[in-house]
């Protein structure tokens, strides 16, 4: 975004909030989705912000995470891409188990289809469950690729029951908390990751009233999450706001605010691939507020302008750029407050195909 572009957001989100309903702060209720989503202070309607390209709308409410709608034009025109879940329950593409800790091969085998993993995505199986470095498009019939990977499980460095210990069976989850993220994303040490991955088994546990590590594999995040009590706790806030971006055609993102502090903010190059992703992103999202849930009041949720002005200021930040494959290529902004991770593909002239904020 360029210096021109963020200066005007920044002005248009002024204006935005002087012209709509509810500015006190943005915590007034948006359309039910369940529960007590979308429920804020006084029932007034939500405020609505602009910052850059993005009309932020929301909170929407539920427990102790709050969800804000990013709204805007889709940048490319033909993002039909195959997310990593679909295309590994389609048996598109395989992940290949290398004995490396941190690099795995895929390879899409689909003729016709991209294939879009975003970093944090989880793969199952193999010698140890990994999580992904690096967002990477993969075109059709890509022969192997390298991917760059952690570990998100020790000591295993074997089969796991009937798994295949050759490649990995399932992408179903991503990484669950912004330390987790940043720890992948940013930081490069597979130490911090598995101590962040500890840390949030802990957390799971202690709200869950009962350990929630896998009697397999005491160390495995996705057997944790896999755990009937992560899953009980965690559907009580997808069912609430799943529904969010139904009959929202320009939804291209989302951001989250956990105990009324920003958590990240996700925004995608198209609203298909952003739909696509929705389940798996809230999940994730739904995952951290369970881990971060504690007992009292629940603090309000931040402002939409809060949002706006989150992702302005990194905005600003100088560009790190990182070339992930042929086709991919990555660039990183930061600033004391948070993290911006842009995917670009070089196939698409360049074009950011997802956003990523972080909160530090």
């Amino acid at each position: 975004m360029s210096g021109t572009r963020t200066f005007w957001g920044l002005l248009a989100l002024g204006v935005a909030c002087l012209l709509t309903a509810g500015c006190d702060g943005g915590k007034g209720a948006a359309a039910q989705a369940g529960g007590d989503a979308g429920k804020g202070a006084g029932g007034a309607k939500a405020a609505e912000v602009v910052v850059g390209e993005f009309r932020v709308s929301g909170p929407y409410e539920h427990g102790n995470l709050a969800v804000f709608l990013l709204h805007g034009k889709d940048r490319v025109a033909a993002a039909d891409f195959l997310t990593l879940k679909e295309a590994m329950e389609q048996k598109l593409v395989v992940v290949h188990e290398t004995g490396n800790v941190n690099e795995l091969s895929v390879e899409n085998q689909s003729k016709d289809r991209a294939v879009y993993i975003q970093y944090g995505d989880i793969v199952k199986g193999g010698k140890q469950d990994r999580t992904i470095q690096y967002d990477l498009v993969l075109s059709p019939n890509s022969g192997k690729v390298a991917l760059p990977s952690f570990c998100v499980e020790q000591g295993r460095w074997r089969a796991r029951g009937s798994e295949s210990v050759a490649a990995f069976q399932s992408s179903d989850n991503a990484l669950a908390t912004k330390e987790l993220k940043m720890a992948a994303a940013k930081s490069g040490d597979q130490g911090t990751v598995w101590a962040k991955v500890a840390e949030t088994q802990d957390k799971l546990s202690a709200n869950a009233g009962q350990k929630v590590n896998a009697p397999e594999s005491q160390s495995s995040l996705q057997l944790a999450l896999e755990n009937k009590k992560v899953k009980e706790e965690i559907a009580a806030y997808t069912k609430a706001l799943a529904s969010l971006p139904e009959g929202k055609a320009d939804v291209v993102g989302f951001a989250f605010a956990v105990n009324g502090k920003i958590s990240s903010v996700d925004t995608y190059a198209a609203g298909t691939l952003f739909r696509k992703l929705w389940p798996k992103l809230l999940e994730a999202a739904a995952t951290e507020a369970f881990a971060e849930r504690k007992a009292g009041a629940v603090a309000g949720a931040p402002a939409p302008a809060e949002i706006a002005k989150f992702m302005a200021e990194v905005e600003k930040a100088a560009a790190a750029e990182k070339d992930v494959s042929k086709r991919s290529k990555t660039a990183t902004r930061e600033n004391a407050a948070a993290v911006m991770i842009e995917s670009q593909d070089k196939d698409q002239k360049g074009e950011w195909i997802h956003k990523s904020y972080l909160a530090k």
